[in-house]
């Protein structure tokens, strides 16, 4: 293949793959400068090319004489990661199923205290009383956003885990 000046090689990526790829280094080398602490008359989010470098991608910013400022990428969304709605705060008698785990890990209650456990996690799970334990959790598959309560009665300790997950495990302490 010849190629004269005015011919470029064939293009392997596309300009948008290209232009992303200079926006994470460019907001790297960013996050690089601020966490220096170094002061600079430049304005925050600016950068300069140095003697004989370039900045690729960039029109117009060839050279020696170009800044280039940066701003971040606007918030998209304040959904929290697992994309579910954001959770209260618990209550007294609540458990949350949350990043594969019973928060509170134990809870305690006095009998006659309706218990009620929700799943936040994008995974379905369960509140099954632990095998040989006698206790009386026997929930569904809880889908996310779904609750299951049980109301304790007689004071105990009430162990229970997840099946699907069966590491995932708790216990309910219920007093008189």
């Amino acid at each position: 293949m010849t190629m004269n000046a005015n011919s470029s090689p064939p293009v392997r990526r596309s300009r948008t793959a290209c232009l992303a790829a200079v926006a994470v280094a460019v907001a790297g080398a960013l996050g690089l400068l601020s966490a220096c602490g170094g002061s600079s008359s430049k304005p925050a989010g600016a950068l300069s090319p140095g003697p004989g470098q370039t900045l690729p991608g960039f029109p117009g910013a060839s050279g020696t004489s170009g800044t280039v400022s940066v701003s971040p990428p606007p918030s998209t969304s304040s959904a929290p990661p697992y994309g579910g709605q954001p959770s209260a705060p618990a209550a007294a008698n609540a458990v949350t199923i949350k990043n594969f785990a019973f928060s509170p890990a134990t809870l305690t209650v006095k009998a006659g205290t309706k218990v009620t456990w929700t799943n936040t996690d994008p995974d379905a799970h369960t509140v099954t009383s632990k095998q040989g334990s006698g206790g009386p959790l026997q929930s569904p598959a809880l889908a996310t956003n779904d609750t299951y309560s049980y109301t304790f009665d007689k004071p105990g300790t009430y162990p229970y885990f997840c099946t699907i997950h069966p590491f995932m495990t708790a216990t309910v302490e219920v007093t008189p």
